[in-house]
């Protein structure tokens, strides 16, 4: 059933506009309240095919499984027709993927939070605690959120050596081969997995770098389990890198928090030795910040 509604949209779609990968430089402005007097919301500026496409989105959170058309409509209150347009600009726009008769979400939804959370106080309250352990254990610590399948790094405290990792704010590395990306990509829930495995591009970037897909679930499995992930020299050769996920009291997926070593410096043995215990730790602190 999907697939043959996307092949009879298919002209609908193509007439979207196409989308922006680097989604940036984008304006914003506050909405314009001036005609109503009374200073609440106007009736003329209220979008509800806006509205209704976020309760869409909210179907899946509530349901958190893949959906029919049909399913769609139901649990949202749309027509048919109305689920389908919503649904096939989610496909078109990267949020939402149609495999046979079911739809499904992509990791990229995610990056509707995590935009806000990278721009506002969790980011700020975690900043000490990364110079601290910066400081302590002199090597470049840095904090990264997941958009799409790209990690983007939103923090961090460079410690400058002879030879220092180096990664900026607003940086973006695939996240299939860098462990704050895995140590994300391992945190999301288990119904998205398939999907998100069956998408992911395994580029390769140095001759470690994992790209077999039944290997890197293996690999994801185990970073699930463990709750930690160190990543040897898949990114670029001489790194390696070890990276926790940071929740909220709440337990919501905030980011996660890296400590990036050159391989001349450490063995992965002594980074789960000697880091890891300090870099939990940190994770632990910061958490604990948050809920104040």
């Amino acid at each position: 059933m999907a697939k043959e509604v996307i092949e009879k949209d298919e002209a609908t779609v193509d007439a979207l506009p196409p989308r922006n990968p680097a989604r940036t430089g984008l304006m914003t402005a506050s909405p314009d309240w001036s005609d109503d007097e009374n200073g609440g919301l106007n009736p003329r500026d209220y979008v509800s095919s806006l509205a209704r496409g976020l309760e869409v989105l909210r179907a899946f959170n509530r349901t958190r499984r893949k959906m029919t058309l049909s399913e769609v409509a139901a649990e949202t209150g749309n027509t048919r027709a109305g689920a389908r347009r919503i649904l096939l600009t989610l496909v078109h726009e990267g949020y939402a993927v149609a495999d046979g008769k079911l739809f499904d979400l992509t990791p990229q939804v995610l990056e509707l939070g995590y935009s806000v959370l990278s721009s506002k106080g969790a980011w700020d309250i975690a900043r000490p605690f990364i110079d601290h352990l910066s400081s302590e254990l002199r090597e470049s610590v840095s904090a990264a959120v997941l958009d799409r399948f790209d990690v983007v790094y939103v923090s961090g405290a460079q410690y400058h050596r002879v030879i220092s990792v180096g990664i900026t704010v607003g940086a973006r590395f695939p996240a299939h081969c860098t462990a704050t990306g895995r140590v994300l990509l391992a945190a999301q829930p288990p119904e998205m997995w398939p999907g998100m495995l069956q998408h992911i591009p395994l580029t390769r970037m140095t001759e470690h770098t994992v790209t077999d897909p039944a290997e890197f679930r293996r690999v994801l499995e185990q970073v699930r389990d463990q709750g930690w992930s160190l990543v040897d020299q898949e990114l670029e050769t001489g790194l390696m890198s070890i990276a926790v996920p940071l929740h909220n009291s709440a337990g919501g997926l905030v980011g996660a928090i890296n400590v990036g070593i050159p391989t001349v410096r450490m063995t992965p043995a002594s980074a789960i030795e000697y880091v890891l215990p300090k870099l939990q730790e940190t994770v632990r602190n910061i958490r604990e910040s948050l809920k104040r």
